[in-house]
């Protein structure tokens, strides 16, 4: 006998915990899912280089709302960790709301620099267009699969 610990998620294992584990580790992955971490993907970089000009333009005394100049590397290295979480928590559905969010904060950098009201309705523009796109796209997948399960029932 062995004296290892036995996981119970183990690819030989037949329990429930190991079945879900395997189904879970098999499934692909949603339209919408990918689409959303792709878009996610490109605001990192514009997040990034943008908190950089916002603070390069800032003058020494302050800059709006008479926030400090190392303000905008601050905020803008909170809005990458909120993508970044984001990103990795699209398994649930809850994290889509939180890309809203995320496309709300882009939104309202304009504030700090005009610029950012076009960036950020450009990128808010194009998530809402991957999540309408990859939901429908996503449903019919469902349907497609449903439909071909029902046909080779009747067979």
């Amino acid at each position: 006998m062995s004296d290892l610990p036995v996981d119970p998620s183990a690819p030989g294992d037949e329990s429930p915990a190991g079945a879900q584990t395997a189904a879970a580790a098999s499934a692909p992955r949603s339209v919408r899912a990918s689409l959303a971490s792709i878009v996610l993907g490109f605001e990192l970089i514009v997040v990034f280089l943008a908190s950089l000009v916002i603070w390069g333009l800032t003058p020494d005394d302050g800059g709006a709302f008479g926030l400090p100049r190392w303000a905008s590397l601050v905020a803008g290295g909170v809005v990458l960790v909120l993508m970044i979480a984001t990103i990795g928590l699209l398994r649930h559905r809850w994290a889509y709301a939180l890309g809203w969010v995320v496309q709300a904060l882009i939104l309202l950098a304009g504030l700090l620099n005009p610029g950012m009201f076009f960036i950020g309705a450009l990128f808010g523009g194009i998530w809402a267009y991957c999540m309408i796109v990859g939901e429908r796209i996503d449903r019919e997948k469902a349907a497609a699969v449903v439909a071909s399960r029902t046909e080779q029932e009747h067979e």
